[in-house]
Order: C-alpha cells, then sequence, then structure tokens
C-alpha cells in the first residue's frame, strides 16, 4: 500500500491510464524512425501536450516519453550517452503535468524491452540487460516518477532481468507483457502462466497484464486469461491498441479503432477484471476521454461472453481459452 496506485485503488473501482505516446508525437510531427525520447529536450512543449491531454481527458496514470530510452535502444541512435538526460527529462516533464492536474495523477516511468533476445537464445546477457534497466529506472526515479511501468515484454528471463534493475532503484511497478494471436508470448507463455510467474517474483508487482499486440478483442482475450492464473486482491491492466495502423493521405500512421470502439472495449475490460484500463498505439485523448466517460455512465459486469466481444469490437482471430470453460480452446477465426 506504500505506492500511489494501490492508495487510490484501495477507493477505486478502475483507474484510468493513458494512451500511446508514438502515434500522438508522430501526428504532431516527430518524423518516422526518429526516436521520440529527443523531443524531451529538444520539443518538451510537445511531449507536455501529450500528458496534458490525457490528464485533461480523464487519465490517472500517465507513463513518460521514455519507451525505448534504455542504453541499447539508444545506441541504435548513437545516443547512448543520454539515457540519463533524457529519462530524467521525461520524467519532470511529467511530474510538472501531474503536480497541476489539480487531482492524484501518477507518473509511470515507461520501460520498454531492450531490442534484444537474451541469453541462451541471445547474446545478450540477463545481466547487462539487468544494468541497462538499472540505468533508466535510477534516471526515472530521480526525474520524479512514483512507479516503474515495464511494458510490451515478451520473455521471462528479460522480465526478471528487468524487475531487478528496477528493484535495485527502489521503485516499486507495473508490469505488462504482450501476447500475440496465438495466445502466447513471443516465446510461448500463456497468459495465465505469465500472471502466475509475475506473482512468485521475489518482489511482485502492483499490477500486472497485457498490453499493445493486435487489438482490443485480442487484448480482452489476454485479459481473460491473466484473470485465470489471478487471485483475490491480483490487480489486472488492459492496455489495449486502438485498431490497427492504416497510412492516411498526409502518410501519418493512424488507427482505425474510433472512440466509440475504445469506449466499448474499456466496459469490456472491466468486466473481463482489469481495474487498470488505458490505451496503447493510436490511442489518442479523444479515445481516452470517450474511455473515461463510457466507465463513468456504467457498473461493472460479469465476464464477457467470446461472443458479445466479437459483437462490440469484431472477431478475434486466433485460437482462445475461453472463460467459461477454463483450459479448453476454440478457434474464432472467420474468412
Amino acid at each position: 500500500m506504500n505506492d500511489p496506485i494501490s492508495q487510490l485503488l484501495a477507493h477505486r473501482d478502475v483507474l484510468l491510464a493513458d494512451g500511446a505516446m508514438g502515434t500522438n508525437l508522430f501526428l504532431l510531427g516527430l518524423a518516422n524512425g526518429a526516436p521520440g525520447e529527443l523531443w524531451n529536450v529538444d520539443e518538451p512543449q510537445h511531449v507536455r501536450a501529450v500528458y496534458r491531454g490525457f490528464v485533461d481527458a480523464g487519465s490517472d496514470i500517465i507513463l513518460t516519453n521514455t519507451f525505448g530510452a534504455n542504453v541499447f535502444r539508444f545506441t541504435l541512435h548513437k545516443l547512448q550517452g543520454r539515457v540519463r538526460e533524457l529519462n530524467v527529462a521525461a520524467a519532470a516533464l511529467a511530474r510538472d503535468v501531474a503536480d497541476n492536474a489539480g487531482r492524484k495523477v501518477v507518473v509511470a516511468g515507461s520501460m520498454g524491452p531492450t531490442g534484444d533476445v537474451l541469453a541462451p537464445l541471445g547474446t545478450r546477457t540477463p545481466a547487462e540487460a539487468e544494468e541497462a534497466f538499472h540505468e533508466q529506472a535510477e534516471a526515472l526515479r530521480d526525474g520524479g516518477v512514483d512507479v516503474a511501468w515495464i511494458e510490451t515484454m515478451f520473455a521471462e528471463n528479460e522480465v526478471e532481468a528487468a524487475v531487478r534493475g528496477v528493484r535495485r532503484a527502489g521503485l516499486p511497478y507495473v508490469l505488462t507483457m504482450t501476447f500475440d494471436t496465438g495466445g502466447r508470448t513471443m516465446m510461448g507463455t500463456r497468459p495465465s502462466d505469465a500472471m502466475r510467474n509475475a506473482k512468485a517474483l521475489a518482489a511482485p508487482p502492483v499490477a500486472f497484464g497485457a498490453n499493445c499486440g493486435v487489438g482490443p478483442a485480442q487484448l480482452l482475450d489476454s485479459v481473460l486469461g491473466i484473470a485465470q492464473g489471478a487471485e483475490p486482491g491480483d490487480v489486472i491492466v488492459a492496455k489495449s491498441n486502438c485498431g490497427l495502423p492504416v497510412m492516411g493521405d498526409d502518410m501519418k500512421v493512424r488507427y482505425d479503432g474510433t472512440p466509440q470502439v475504445m469506449a466499448a472495449y474499456a466496459r469490456l475490460a472491466r468486466d473481463a477484471g482489469a481495474r487498470i484500463i488505458g490505451g496503447c498505439c493510436g490511442t489518442t485523448a479523444a479515445h481516452v476521454r470517450a474511455m473515461a466517460e463510457a466507465l463513468a455512465a456504467t457498473t461493472r459486469g460479469g465476464p464477457p461472453t467470446y461472443e458479445a466481444i466479437e459483437q462490440a469490437l469484431g472477431p478475434i482471430r486466433k485460437v482462445t481459452t475461453r472463460p467459461d470453460k477454463p483450459g479448453t480452446r476454440r478457434s474464432t477465426a472467420r474468412a
């Protein structure tokens, strides 16, 4: 209960997280392929505007503009010497927006994967990854984040390295993993097993869930799977992509999920067991506002059926684990 997320959840059924950072920066002019973290110092007004947009839309949690701000990803852009600078800057901007929100807003330090497969399947060692995560976590802490937000993970050994690095920095953390259309992480872990693995860590997360992936329907499938591995009191996170990416006439990538779709997703995510709900790639402040309004206007219901999910959000094109019959699987792929 020492972390602010748990403190808020002690009095609230659901917390609303934010939406996408990268795609919103692209819409503001960030060049495709450019590291958005540079804008923490080069164009701070744009980063601040994205934070503020989410807060004004109702977000209780905002993630820092630091998803790829670890030394290994930064090396690809020759920024490896600026890890601390850019993480501190991102966190400080978010802290200022949160502190001026007029209500409690949690600042979460976004920490994505290193981009490498760790040994024994890859060449990067877990110890090297741990040091990279520790460097980033310390900078985020010093910039003013409340919690670390380890996200879009797919390998358990990298999760463990990230958690060790974050805990060395003294931060509580949230953990989310990404599950594909096969109902597993890229390394083959099922959602229910991923939940159990997270709870078995030496320092378990404040909350565990799923983010990114293919779209809202698939994300809800992952949430239902995670719920099968959860126990009373466990906090589940749902942070779905806003549909699928499409290229506009202006050559900017947008996602095809409407605010109405994301509102329906938010209601269903709560019914599926999530207590922290937000959006991932493509999710704008307009989507977050629609989600906030939908959650405020309704109450939690029972776990949704797959038929209800597909009716609201479209087909789940995968093999899924049915909540009504744990352990059985069916294909919902449709032409």
